[in-house]
């Protein structure tokens, strides 16, 4: 193989012989084999490089933005959906009979995991303003009826299973009394009077209720006879509107204390302890100032030096206090943390998330909170996810760790991370206090740039997609790599050896005994997991051949729908050798505002020496918001001129498309059989790279001489030079301020902030006519722009946009 790039062949007798090639000739027949010899271990997630940002809630149903990046290059690119907060995997959604109050779940006594200590849920209590649903918890989710012994004629305020046994029974209370469940009949306790319990809380051992006026009852569950008796009664002497007895501590029979809040603003707790006068005493108690407790909890954390007590109070201003609780005298801490989380009354409940006790916490956006390993500090992150009204947790076989919540009248569960475990939980539990989580979405090319589009479903309603333009340059398109029989990813092949080895699974039928079937079990689940992880590393992406000659690129136009997790709604494979650089939405007055895409291209673009044979800018129209329909294809022709060269931006310009051709900036207006052009403005120092507009003022990007200022003249229609920059600067990306301040970003890392002198653009345009035409076209009469700022970044700044 010489340095040329051509390969020979030697014969000892015979010397040399067989025709001379070059490895561009032979590269098409490259075929990429499946990986025998390597297996996969880690996988270092990287968003490098990003080409384009765009930052919005297009989802639809989420209340913070997502933040839309292109990153990669090659076939290794990708649309990345960013989200702040924990992955959420949504497992099922029902619609209920109406919106729902409250939600509970029951664990089932009977149902012991692998380990003996994993207990699953039994039941699904949904309660309504006057009735009761009960769903039962198997391989499906069922209604239950009467046989369940619940009161569903009723709302239920608290429930839960009781005893470490299934002679315990369950528990419901409901505004009317105490309701005891149990397998040999159903034992109820009525309030006294014409009272009503307001609120509850129970655990395995333990019911608290509070009726209307402050008054407080305390059951606890005799464990011989398995009968709840009444422990103790207590006046607190304002109304209660929440309270928890909190969950049992691993070892203990109980939990020793109870948080109550009261309409005073207060939190107060109060001593689950046996003994006389002790139960229902109050330890200690803290003031919320002018907003009441909507919701409190008491979680046990487990740690090296013994349990601690965390007590977490939901306010009704939308924020969350979080306060340490001392577990020998139920001292509350003095330092409380508190963080403002929605504008909704924060309701708080306790669930399990990696093996540990947690928070749940929902406003106007859902929020989870736990303590950090080995003693870290709380760490807290929001939900990636719809508004929820009430959770609690849920677990059985499928689902391990979840969440069972309401929104509006649906029920939905859900759990946090890809996978349902602790994939999420890491980030939260790390020393970093937010969370953050990415959607991939596979491109086939090297992502340009991306826009947003508003398309017409009917006359009535709208729907928001987003176009990406992609290209790649020594690529071959689509068509011509199938036409070679390329396959980069191998799944054809791997495919069909998945089939094989099924159907030898399938013809081999042993009786084995039953460890015997376990351990075969384990092993099919080992091997089905690595030949997961081996499809996962066929399947990474591999570069098609490289064409022998230059200028050749492959390049499409894709539209995706955000609402749908970034689904691939059209892709457009654009002609052999036409690259697709940058696009815009443009809509034209004579067109009726309807968003058309404007799509910049090049044909037979080369980079060294730099050069194309010709430009087009390709008008699309989005059909129902589902696919592309081509209008028409305008050439840009140069005629030899230097100013002319290849279309890099395009930006909606007051119902027209201002158009950026190398060192000219043209605009065009709406044509049957192409665009017409309007205007145009030549003599720019280098090259057009970025475009932006408002009002009659275009903001061009030069790639080596920095910002130009340029005004619209409607009355001479012309551009007009306002004012430019005095410092010569790289342009890669801009982003527009206000009217008179844009933010520059430069190929050396920096971004600056740059703004037009007021009354600099007073004397751009000349209306008298006066004004001799040497003295308009001095250099020096043209005004400089102001540097407000400068910041060294670092690395290539590739993309800007405002964002709140």
């Amino acid at each position: 193989l010489l340095r040329s790039g051509e390969m020979t062949v030697e014969n000892g007798e015979d010397g040399f012989y067989g025709k001379s090639v070059t490895a561009a000739e032979i590269a098409p027949t490259f075929r990429p084999t499946l990986l025998k010899n390597l297996h996969k271990v880690f996988t270092l997630d990287s968003l490098a490089p990003i080409t384009s940002v765009l930052v919005g809630e297009l989802a639809g149903n989420e209340v913070s933005p997502q933040i839309y990046a292109l990153c990669g290059r090659g076939p290794s690119s990708s649309l990345r959906v960013l989200r702040h907060g924990m992955s959420v995997t949504e497992l099922a959604v029902s619609e209920l009979p109406g919106v729902p109050g409250a939600v509970f779940n029951v664990r089932d006594d009977k149902a012991v995991g692998k380990k003996g200590k994993k207990f699953y849920d039994r039941y699904i209590v949904v309660s309504f303003a006057d009735a009761t649903l009960v769903l039962s918890v198997g391989e499906t989710v069922e209604e239950m009826g009467k046989e369940s012994g619940f009161l569903t004629t009723e709302p239920t305020l608290a429930c839960s299973a009781l005893g470490s046994g299934d002679g315990g029974g369950i528990v419901q209370v409901y505004p009317g009394g105490v309701r005891h469940i149990q397998r040999d009949g159903v034992s109820q306790w009525h309030v006294p009077g014409i009272k009503k319990i307001e609120c509850a809380s129970a655990n395995e051992s333990q019911i608290l209720i509070a009726l209307v006026g402050g008054e407080l009852i305390y059951f606890e569950l005799d464990p011989m006879s398995g009968k709840l008796t009444e422990a103790a009664i207590k006046d607190v002497g304002s109304d209660v509107c929440s309270l928890d007895v909190g969950a049992v501590p691993k070892g203990r029979s109980r939990s020793l204390f109870a948080a109550v809040g009261c309409r005073d603003s207060t939190v107060r707790l109060l001593s689950l302890a046996p003994g006389k006068g002790s139960l229902l005493e109050q330890k200690s108690s803290t003031a919320l100032g002018t907003t009441r407790p909507h919701s409190v909890a008491l979680s046990n954390v487990e740690g090296e030096g013994g349990g601690e007590i965390t007590l977490t109070v939901g306010l009704d201003d939308g924020s969350a206090l979080r306060a340490g609780v001392d577990p020998v005298t139920g001292a509350i801490s003095t330092s409380p943390s508190r963080r403002f989380l929605g504008a909704r009354p924060v309701a708080v409940s306790r669930i399990t998330l990696r093996g540990s006790s947690s928070t749940l916490l929902l406003s106007s956006r859902p929020w989870i909170g736990r303590a950090g390993e080995k003693g870290g500090r709380h760490a807290m992150a929001p939900m990636s996810y719809a508004p929820l009204d009430h959770g609690c947790s849920f677990s059985n076989e499928a689902v391990r760790e979840g969440i069972v919540a309401t929104s509006g009248n649906t029920l939905r569960i859900l759990s946090v991370g890809d996978s349902g475990d602790a994939a999420a939980a890491a980030s939260l539990g790390s020393e970093d206090d937010e969370a953050f989580n990415s959607n991939r979405v596979n491109l086939r090319y090297t992502p340009r740039q991306m826009c947003l589009l508003s398309a017409r479903i009917s006359e009535s309603s709208r729907k928001i997609v987003l176009a990406i333009v992609e290209s790649d340059a020594n690529d071959y398109g689509m068509e011509d790599k199938k036409a070679m029989g390329f396959d980069g990813t191998g799944k054809s092949k791997s495919g069909s050896k998945k089939k094989e080895s099924k159907g030898d699974d399938e013809a081999m039928d042993m009786d084995m005994e039953d460890s015997d079937d376990e351990e075969k079990k384990d092993g099919v689940d080992d091997e089905e997991d690595d030949e997961d992880d081996d499809d996962n590393t066929r399947q990474t992406p591999i570069r098609g051949p490289i064409p022998s000659e230059k200028g050749r690129w492959g390049s499409c136009v894709r539209l995706v729908d955000p609402a749908d997790a970034c689904s691939t709604l059209d892709c457009v494979e654009m002609n052999r050798n036409e690259a697709a650089l940058c696009c815009a939405s443009v809509r034209f007055h004579s067109r009726g505002g309807e968003s058309l895409l404007a799509v910049g291209t090049v044909t037979g673009m080369t980079m060294h020496p730099l050069g194309h044979r010709e430009s087009h800018v390709v008008l699309y129209r989005v059909v129902n918001g589902e696919r592309l329909q081509l209008l028409h294809r305008t050439k840009v022709d140069n005629d030899g001129d230097k100013d002319i060269g290849p279309v890099l931006s395009l930006v909606h310009f007051q119902g027209r498309l201002l158009v950026g051709i190398g060192r000219t900036v043209r605009l065009y207006e709406m044509g049957k059989r192409q665009l017409l052009k309007k205007c145009e403005l030549r003599g720019l120092p280098a090259m057009v790279k970025t475009l932006q507009a408002a009002g009659d003022r275009a903001y061009v990007g030069d790639m080596m001489q920095s910002i130009q200022f340029l005004r619209y003249d409607s009355t001479g229609n012309r551009l007009v030079l306002v004012a430019k920059d005095r410092n010569p600067r790289p342009v890669t990306c801009t982003e527009l301020l206000d009217i008179n301040t844009v933010a520059v970003g430069d190929k050396f890392g920096n971004v600056s902030i740059l703004r037009l002198p007021r009354g600099a653009d007073v004397g751009a345009i000349d209306i008298t006519g006066t004004r001799a035409l040497w003295d308009s076209s001095r250099e020096d009469a043209t005004p400089k722009l102001e540097t407000l700022c400068t910041y060294h970044v670092g690395e290539v700044v590739t993309s800007m946009t405002r964002a709140s």
